[in-house]
């Protein structure tokens, strides 16, 4: 027996090595942006102002909080799930945790706000410790697991619309269609989406990795030939300013030595952290953690099968490795680590064990060194918008697990499922579905289907909307 069967138990999971090294390939790709988007909101270069934290420093350490973490979620837990550090509370550490710090009186605000991302940390880790996370999974049912992972599905897709500027911000109708429909974004995303539903259909193997691939050849190619084309083209505003034009830039070499860490590592304040000023702060990323890692552990788990009985095998050791995972994140510089719902790309490409997650962090390692070619595909939004689209489509299966015969739990299962994507946000749609699940119970006479977990969770929901969140 091999060491990765030994291990990984390949076989008994219908995988291969060659099947967990293409997984693990196509989660990095998807999530391959956080490479580059981390370091540009925590430095504050997304926005033109400058928070003192170093943008090469930040690269540096969302790579290696992301190997770190993942590794521990492939090795202790054995899923093929990446773990970085996340979108959302990346924004509430900037423009809710530092101002916060900085009104406090604290000029160090921004190694205060990574004081409070450590202690929750500290406290998820406790929690996990526990058991009482791996409750709150287990106490979730099926119908609200499938409504999650199908809420999921289309929050993933719509981002991905977004990303290929194919859904538009309107100040009337919130969203619009974008007209132009000659500008390189959108054709870029339409002949990639097309190329990679084709090789999808057909069943070719990788065919979400194949389609990112062609997309991105398509982008070079397009930006190599955009200053020929016909003036009517050429000169249109969709041209001008697209992010083909504006954003993407063909590598021109391969290695780029990696920036020092130095200038972030370690540098929390925990001593203000624990501040009257900041305990709220602290409270609110542990909120955002558990229920932002809890519905991606939910959602892909159902994707791939994983759930037994209700229950994910090996849930706390899963919900450790985040735990953990923040905590390290913090060390190096960076707001909250979680678990990473683009693994779902990977898990439709047949990745099954830790083995796609060992691979995963053995591409952020390598990206550290290869940046300027991982830039070119990973901050280039289109590249990867039809994957997201795609992987959206799988998962909006989901839906057809729930027990739609049954109101008390069909209805709050759709409202879960439209939550995340209008509040666009996981942590505040899980919450509007666990909120109304309880009472519909309880008023439609079903009261002892109800666990005392989901009703402490409601009523903890209730209070900090009502008292806290704002």
């Amino acid at each position: 027996m091999s060491m990765l069967e030994k291990i990984f138990h390949l076989n008994e999971n219908g995988t291969s090595p060659r099947t967990e090294l293409l997984a693990g390939l196509t989660t990095f790709l998807t999530m391959a942006y956080i490479i580059f988007l981390q370091p540009a909101i925590l430095s504050g270069a997304l926005y033109g102002t400058n928070t003192g934290m170093d943008f090469g420093a930040v690269m540096t350490g969302t790579c290696l909080s992301a190997v770190i973490a993942t590794v521990i979620m492939a090795i202790y837990a054995r899923y093929p799930i990446a773990l970085a550090p996340g979108m959302g509370e990346n924004f509430f550490f900037i423009f809710s945790a530092m101002p916060a710090a900085a009104a406090a009186g604290y000029s160090n605000s921004w190694q205060v706000a990574l004081g409070t991302v450590f202690i929750s940390g500290l406290l998820f880790m406790l929690i996990s410790v526990i058991g009482v996370r791996e409750a709150l999974i287990n106490t979730v049912s099926p119908s609200m697991k499938n409504g999650i992972a199908a809420g999921i599905g289309l929050f993933i897709a719509f981002i991905g619309l977004q990303n290929a500027r194919i859904i538009l911000p309107n100040p009337g109708t919130a969203v619009k269609l974008n007209p132009e429909f000659l500008s390189p974004d959108v054709i870029i995303f339409l002949v990639g989406l097309i190329v990679t539903a084709a090789l999808y259909t057909r069943r070719v193997k990788g065919s979400i990795l194949w389609g990112i691939l062609a997309t991105c050849a398509l982008a070079v190619i397009m930006k190599s030939v955009l200053p020929h084309l016909p003036e009517i083209i050429a000169n249109s505003n969709p041209v001008k300013e697209s992010l083909l034009t504006t954003r993407f830039i063909v590598a021109h070499k391969v290695f780029a030595a990696p920036p020092s860490v130095a200038p972030i590592f370690f540098k929390m304040d925990l001593v203000h952290a624990c501040s009257a000023a900041m305990i709220p702060f602290i409270i609110i990323f542990l909120f955002m953690a558990v229920f932002d890692t809890m519905g991606t552990l939910i959602g892909v788990a159902e994707q791939a099968g994983f759930m037994k009985n209700n229950q994910l095998p090996r849930a706390n050791r899963a919900l450790m490795a985040d735990a953990i995972g923040t905590v390290t994140g913090a060390c190096f510089g960076n707001s909250t680590v979680t678990c990473y719902i683009e693994s779902a790309a990977g898990v439709e490409q047949g990745g099954r064990t830790g083995l796609t997650g060992l691979v995963v962090a053995g591409l952020f390692l390598l990206a550290l060194f290869f940046s300027p070619v991982v830039q070119m595909v990973g901050s280039y939004a289109p590249i990867t918008a039809p994957a997201l689209v795609i992987v959206g489509f799988m998962m909006i299966q989901n839906i057809k697990k729930i027990d739609w015969t049954d109101y008390s739990e069909a209805i709050p299962s759709f409202i879960t499922a439209i939550g995340i994507p209008l509040a666009y946000s996981i942590a505040d749609g899980l919450a509007i579905g666990f909120i109304t699940y309880p009472f519909i119970k309880l008023v439609s006479g079903r009261r002892k289907e109800l666990r005392w977990p989901m009703v402490l969770i409601s009523s903890a929901l209730l209070l900090y909307f009502i008292f806290v969140r704002k």
